[in-house]
């Protein structure tokens, strides 16, 4: 049953929380190492998921029915939560927030790149003016506003953030292929991630008991990061009469979550973060445009 306003309501709901999620970050890895936040992460996002599918009636619907649909998940699981968020914290561990966070937004731009040789898509010559303003807008940011010195802030945290870009993108590739419900397949991919990320911990890392700023941390990004985003962005797909409509509030995001990590982290913001940014977005726009257009074509 469509009802914009709901849909609206779920939409920015979940924006806002997302904004807050790379300060959360931060202050959860002054204490924990990117492995142990998202070992707790990943824990309490299962246990919470898994309420939630209880409460629902639908925790059957999660459940493997065949060798193949738990290989599916194991390799979803793989890609996200492990090797995507093991990447993204270390690279918020190395740079400064306020960087991490806007080159992780370019996933999208990532996503149509790789979609030409795993889908056999084309890029248009509009969607390749907007990678390439993205683009200039990564390097804006990760030079600190000196692109043409090409003097990087932190080669590996920069080369992290845009490669959890990659993983994510590969994730969201594969994930179309699952005949699951989104939130019981979600379901399934953590829970067959716990392990291996609990091996990790175990085989590269010394395990530590976080102190109450870590775990509350981890905690909060288990609940609403892996969590309870994904229910609330499910529900506005539900309700609105178009994605579209929506879809643009999440531009809205890097703006917020600048914000926060201003006020909550105490970064200084760069003016340099911030015009990079624009251009990032401004290349996501377009190509939402491009995109919006070769949908009302068809």
């Amino acid at each position: 049953m469509v009802n914009q306003r709901k849909a609206y309501i779920y939409a920015i709901s979940t924006v806002l929380i997302w904004s807050t999620v790379a300060s959360a970050f931060k202050i959860s890895l002054r204490t924990l190492s990117p492995a142990h936040l998202l070992l707790y992460a990943n824990l309490t996002s299962v246990l919470l998921l898994g309420v939630i599918l209880l409460c629902r009636r639908e925790l059957g619907m999660a459940l493997p029915k065949n060798r193949q649909e738990l290989l599916r998940s194991a390799g979803l699981g793989i890609l996200n939560p492990f090797l995507y968020y093991l990447i993204l914290l270390k690279a918020y561990d190395l740079i400064p927030a306020q960087e991490a966070q806007p080159l992780n937004s370019t996933w999208a731009i990532t996503l149509s790149i790789l979609a030409v040789p795993l889908l056999k898509q084309k890029l248009s010559l509009h969607e390749m003016l907007a990678i390439l303003v993205s683009f200039c807008g990564v390097v804006v940011i990760s030079t600190h506003g000196d692109p043409f010195g090409m003097n990087f802030s932190d080669p590996l945290g920069v080369a992290l953030a845009l490669g959890s870009t990659i993983v994510w993108a590969l994730y969201w590739i594969f994930n179309v292929r699952d005949s699951r419900p989104p939130l019981a397949g979600l379901f399934m991919n953590f829970l067959c991630a716990l392990p291996l990320t609990l091996i990790y911990c175990l085989v590269f890392t010394e395990m530590q008991r976080p102190d109450l700023t870590g775990f509350l941390g981890a905690v909060y990004v288990g609940c609403f990061e892996m969590g309870i985003s994904f229910v609330l962005w499910l529900q506005a797909l539900k309700y609105t009469a178009s994605t579209a409509k929506i879809s643009s509030i999440v531009f809205m995001l890097p703006f917020f979550s600048l914000l926060m990590i201003h006020f909550l982290v105490g970064e200084e913001i760069l003016p340099s973060t911030f015009y990079g940014l624009v251009l990032i977005v401004a290349g996501l726009v377009l190509q939402q445009i491009v995109k919006n257009k070769a949908v009302d074509i068809e």
